[in-house]
């Protein structure tokens, strides 16, 4: 993977984002009693040079995992803050296509429009896919804090929430086609007991998982 992305390059990718960002629609456009599955998407990376996205697919109603996909692929994108989509967007769009069943929701362990240009990765794989996302971060990426929400440009563009008590807050936004308020309710319905919801917290372990077995398999041949 090459590591050096030149200041022209950043630019163009910036008019990129500045021009999805204008897709991005915050407003329901699903029917929220209708919901029967929500997934949760997360990333692991074994080595340097390899990325494994996996999304967990999970009954809304009893938040029981229905189907479990991942993909491993090359990274081909480095890890510049506020150009997540450029490393991880890809290889979601790749084990989304993966999918058997197709979920009414997708929570991603991202920002949405909680970011500097508002296409956080959260939306910019929610405009791509023309599915309903939203972000769940486990830090704040930009602006700034009043009372439960994070305020940027006067706009309410997040909501910071303490999902579990002595534990640090998550920062939930909305993705795409899904409003702030929705992404609160969801997120709140999906809290299990842990500082994340569960969508994202089970796809988090299966990519931890997914990465170590990975690594005990390499380890194994190493031998």
């Amino acid at each position: 993977m090459n590591n050096n992305v030149n200041v022209t390059e950043l630019d163009k990718l910036v008019k990129k984002q500045k021009e999805l960002a204008k897709k991005v629609i915050i407003e329901d456009r699903f029917d929220m009693a209708s919901i029967n599955y929500i997934a949760g998407i997360d990333q692991a990376f074994p080595d340097k040079d390899t990325i494994i996205s996996g999304i967990v697919v999970l009954d809304y109603k009893t938040l029981q995992p229905v189907e479990k996909i991942h993909i491993r692929t090359k990274v081909t994108f480095p890890y510049i803050p506020g150009f997540l989509s450029f490393r991880e967007g890809p290889a979601i769009i790749k084990a989304y296509k993966k999918l058997k069943l197709r979920p009414d929701i997708l929570m991603i362990d991202a920002n949405g429009i909680l970011h500097p240009r508002r296409i956080g990765l959260a939306s910019h794989v929610g405009v791509l896919l023309n599915r309903p996302t939203i972000g769940v971060a486990k830090s704040l990426l930009c602006g700034e804090q009043k009372g439960d929400h994070i305020v940027m440009n006067d706009e309410k563009i997040g909501y910071r929430l303490v999902s579990k008590i002595g534990c640090k807050p998550i920062f939930i936004s909305s993705g795409h086609m899904v409003s702030l308020e929705s992404s609160v309710v969801i997120v709140k319905h999906c809290l299990a007991g842990y500082r994340l919801p569960e969508p994202t917290r089970l796809a988090h372990k299966y990519v931890n998982e997914v990465k170590n077995k990975l690594r005990s398999i390499e380890t194994l041949y190493e031998h």
